[in-house]
């Protein structure tokens, strides 16, 4: 039981354990992901990321530190070049680890694949895309209810000339039709006038 021990030893002498966690390093500075147990993951990412914050800062000192761990050249020469460029805005973080369906067949042990963040393309390409899909699905429903609102508003428009073209025809009739009743009692009171003259003349 590990019970209040810091450090996974892993069934393995210090020296040991320093030798393989340097070489697990060293492989994925240089392949940039490699598959492992989750157990031995957990420890490389302890053991690598101070390393890639060493990086950042590309003095004599830092490579001196970094090369005092990892014993090759090589992956110093892409740790400081390549990588350092990439991370220096990411304020750690720099390891992902994705756990495997599969189980090593040997002791049923837990696989998983450790990989540098800012080198995995494919997750990277996806943000991007996904990014871009947000920022133009806003400006297309912006553009739609611009749309909406100036064809509602024309609607309302020809609603309002409708509305007034088919009023104008009523307006007449109905001041026709009094005009009409007008003649018609002017007509009436004209015919008693004269039915009225002509009795009493006689």
């Amino acid at each position: 039981m590990r019970h209040g021990r810091k450090v996974n030893q892993l069934g393995r002498t210090t020296a040991h354990r320093h030798a393989m966690l340097s070489n697990m390093a060293s492989s994925l500075i240089l392949h940039k992901r490699i598959t492992t147990t989750v157990a031995k993951a957990k420890a490389l990412r302890k053991y690598v990321e101070p390393m890639l914050t060493k990086s950042k800062e590309d003095t004599t000192h830092s490579r001196r530190m970094v090369f005092a761990a990892l014993q090759d050249k090589e992956s110093i020469k892409e740790l400081f070049g390549n990588i350092s460029s990439k991370i220096a805005s990411r304020p750690g973080g720099y390891t992902r680890i994705l756990k495997l369906s599969n189980t090593r067949l040997g002791d049923n042990a837990e696989m998983c694949i450790i990989e540098l963040v800012d080198f995995n393309e494919t997750l990277l390409a996806a943000k991007s895309a996904a990014a871009e899909k947000a920022t133009t699905s806003t400006r297309r429903s912006r553009s739609r209810r611009k749309s909406s609102g100036a064809a509602t508003g024309e609607a309302a428009t020809s609603a309002v000339e409708v509305t007034d073209e088919a009023v104008a025809p009523a307006a007449t009739v109905e001041t026709s039709a009094p005009a009409d009743t007008a003649t018609e009692t002017v007509k009436d009171g004209e015919s008693r006038d004269e039915a009225k003259a002509d009795e009493a003349g006689a």
